[in-house]
């Protein structure tokens, strides 16, 4: 005999609602869930549970038990709410990085997703929260607590949730298959991945040196993971010495453990990093951080590395009106809080813009990442800025802007159909500036290029072409 007890819910989804059975209890039967938004068909909303058994069994169960947003995400995709499962299922992902973070080493995870000023704001866990989803995914890809194929999918996923779900007022459609593709995706790259081995070992050295003091014979042995480490791992790892070097709390038995061990990685760094540290130099200098200007001239010192401190001390204002910029670009209310900053980077630069050299690759980038847009939609009042910094690129600055499809910010935000449009007129503006013939090839190419741009830097011919600039891309 049929129960005619049962909710509608459990009508449709008696077998694949047990998974989350307490959770769905509790959050059905209160009226926390929306009352608003766009409701989707009972076959859209099957193609979510039909799935939702293996998606699920990738979770621990002692994690999926807690998991309070997941449940509210089976609770709203019941009821037909995609944009408030979409959101529910952000809010998980985002509080189970907040923990991996946690767990792994803070200070370090800071000196490397926060940068200019704002990096003395950020000490404990609990300031996690001030920043952006954004610089959380950043910073966790640079440290690689997520992949870079992670971070690739994380961006888009945010980029939905920011503009397809009840986080934003709008009239985009959900489909059942996209909602537990997301879901996936999030539990796979962030809520059920283990920490990879290299970022455990790091995390085990930087705790280890700050406990007690090493001898040069451990130093030794330690030189041997360094020398396992690629380069993006040996920069972050060195972003943290700086960090620990030159916080004016650290004991001196810890910073003689980096000067023992800064030079062994010292080697495997690129020119951006090193003359990064130049920069924070720069920027302890113009804000009259005198205690700290000394220690970072300190840990240059260590590696007869004062070249790069940069004689332009205009270097912290420029870096931080870009971070600045960039920031507000990347998050929510981007239209209205965007063209403000733009403008204060013009004060800044000038007409025709003047950037120090040591910023060249940071200036251009994020030109372009702007000038390309989120791909929502074009911010009116800055992009005249945008295009005139664009028109008076020099051939060094057009030719990184080419390259910009390398970098793995502007290869995430090329997924998206306005963004591909406004790159190829980037291009446009870029011809001019360019007069050497190998970069004149790769542009061709470029332009001529078939398929979505997002996949330009994996393409046979274009990797050919690059092999022609390895001295401009050094």
């Amino acid at each position: 005999m049929e129960n005619n007890n049962l909710s509608p819910i459990e009508h449709n989804y008696p077998a694949q609602l047990s998974i989350f059975e307490a959770g769905l209890v509790t959050f059905l039967g209160n009226h926390n869930l929306p009352t608003s938004g766009i409701f989707v068909s009972v076959d859209e909303r099957l193609r979510v549970f039909n799935n939702i058994d293996y998606v699920i069994k990738l979770l621990d169960p002692q994690l999926s038990s807690k998991s309070v947003y997941l449940s509210k995400y089976l609770a709203a995709t019941a009821a037909g709410l995609f944009d408030a499962a979409l959101n529910y299922l952000w809010d998980e992902t985002i509080l189970q990085l907040r923990k991996r973070v946690a767990h792994f080493d803070i200070e370090y995870f800071y000196d490397n997703a926060v940068g200019g000023e704002r990096r003395s704001n950020f000490r404990t866990e609990e300031d996690l929260i001030k920043l952006q989803d954004s610089e959380l995914i950043q910073g966790s890809k640079e440290i690689e607590l997520i992949s870079e194929i992670g971070h690739k999918h994380l961006s888009l996923i945010n980029y939905m949730r920011n503009w397809a779900s009840a986080a934003h007022p709008n009239q985009n459609e959900i489909t059942g298959l996209q909602l537990i593709s997301w879901l996936e995706t999030c539990i796979k790259e962030v809520i059920a991945i283990p920490l990879p081995k290299a970022a455990v070992e790091i995390k085990k050295l930087l705790s280890n040196i700050r406990k007690s003091a090493i001898e040069a014979s451990d130093a030794d042995e330690i030189g041997v993971f360094l020398t396992e480490l690629h380069q993006d791992q040996a920069d972050t790892l060195a972003a943290a010495f700086f960090g620990i070097y030159t916080r004016i709390e650290t004991e001196i038995f810890i910073r003689n453990n980096v000067k023992l061990l800064l030079p062994l990685v010292w080697g495997a760094l690129n020119d951006d990093t090193k003359d990064g540290f130049g920069v924070k130099y720069a920027h302890f200098s113009a804000n009259h951080q005198a205690q700290q200007k000394q220690l970072a001239k300190e840990f240059l010192e260590i590696v007869n590395g004062q070249k790069h401190i940069p004689d332009d001390l205009r270097i912290p204002e420029v870096e931080n009106s870009l971070i600045n910029l960039i920031n507000a670009h990347r998050n929510m209310n981007n239209f209205y809080n965007e063209p403000p900053f733009a403008r204060a980077l013009l004060r800044v630069i000038g007409i025709p813009p003047k950037v120090p050299k040591k910023l060249n690759k940071q200036y251009v980038l994020s030109i372009v990442e702007l000038f390309i847009t989120n791909g929502n939609g074009v911010t009116r009042d800055a992009q005249p800025i945008y295009l005139g910094c664009i028109r008076n690129f020099d051939s060094r600055q057009a030719t990184i802007a080419l390259l910009s499809f390398l970098d793995d910010n502007i290869t995430n935000r090329l997924q998206f159909s306005l963004c591909q449009n406004k790159f190829k007129e980037l291009l446009v503006f870029l011809r001019p500036q360019i007069t050497n013939a190998s970069t004149i090839e790769l542009l061709d190419l470029v332009e001529k290029f078939p398929g979505r741009l997002d996949f330009l830097r994996t393409d046979s011919n274009i990797k050919r072409a690059l092999k022609n600039l390895e001295i401009l891309l050094k």
